[in-house]
């Protein structure tokens, strides 16, 4: 039978959290993204915590334009943020989307302010 959408990416987020982890010293990047909105955060797995985080309902963000305009800007927020905290380095997690539209832009803007995954 086959899966519906969410159980697909549930089985890819589950895949990629195998392999993939967080630590002090190259947080993971982890988004989530909503039909609206999108989120990035900066988490440490040893400790369990997230470290920074940005989003598009952030007030600094302009709401201008589209939403991949919108997430290349999400994408500098959290690479700005990260490198005033001495994080420059991170681990990509998608979080089970595929890496196209809206991820890829943030991950282009994140690039683009100097973070290196």
């Amino acid at each position: 039978m086959k899966l519906s959408k969410t159980q697909r990416k549930y089985r890819i987020r589950r895949r990629i959290r195998k392999v993939s982890s967080g630590t002090a010293e190259r947080p993971r990047l982890s988004i989530f993204r909503s039909n609206s909105e999108i989120y990035a955060q900066l988490i440490d797995d040893v400790k369990g915590i997230t470290l920074l985080a940005a989003s598009s309902r952030d007030k600094a963000i302009d709401s201008k334009g589209n939403k991949s305009e919108i997430a290349k800007l999400v994408g500098k927020a959290i690479a700005e943020k990260s490198l005033k905290a001495g994080y420059d380095k991170v681990a990509f997690d998608r979080g089970g989307n595929l890496y196209h539209g809206r991820v890829k832009s943030l991950a282009d803007g994140a690039r683009e302010a100097g973070l290196k995954f």
